[in-house]
């Protein structure tokens, strides 16, 4: 499991990364998959999920053209946090359940625990929720 630094963004929330695939615990708090695709073999029961933000995920074409390649990451986040930038409904829906929740988990199914969306969603939140 890979935490982001701990880092409260917010003075009362603490974001944190997990892979889906990784078991439910209560200290997860409110768990947001942030995939657009659904997980493969993980059951709407095992992901123990609060809500599914498919829509803050990366575009189809973005997440095809990536790839999971790393010589492709600082660029996929650069083009990913202008995507962020347009998408202003759903980075609103999720600053929201944010000022909510003391503590909130980011689910993805990737293996790459240090390249993906979540992480690049979590650098996002932070600069933007000053």
């Amino acid at each position: 499991m890979m935490y982001y630094k701990s880092i409260s963004f917010i003075k009362i929330t603490m974001i944190t990364l997990k892979r889906v695939y990784e078991p439910y615990v209560k200290e997860d708090g409110y768990r947001i998959l942030v995939d657009r695709l659904w997980p493969r073999g993980v059951s709407k029961e095992k992901a123990h999920l609060d809500l599914w933000l498919k829509e803050i995920a990366p575009s189809t074409e973005l997440r095809k053209w990536f790839g999971h390649k790393t010589e492709k990451w600082e660029e996929f986040k650069q083009r990913y946090m202008e995507e962020l930038k347009l998408n202003k409904e759903v980075v609103t829906q999720i600053k929201e359940i944010i000022l909510k929740h003391k503590k909130v988990t980011l689910l993805f199914g990737a293996k790459d625990e240090q390249h993906n969306q979540a992480v690049v969603i979590a650098e996002f939140l932070k600069t933007h929720l000053k």
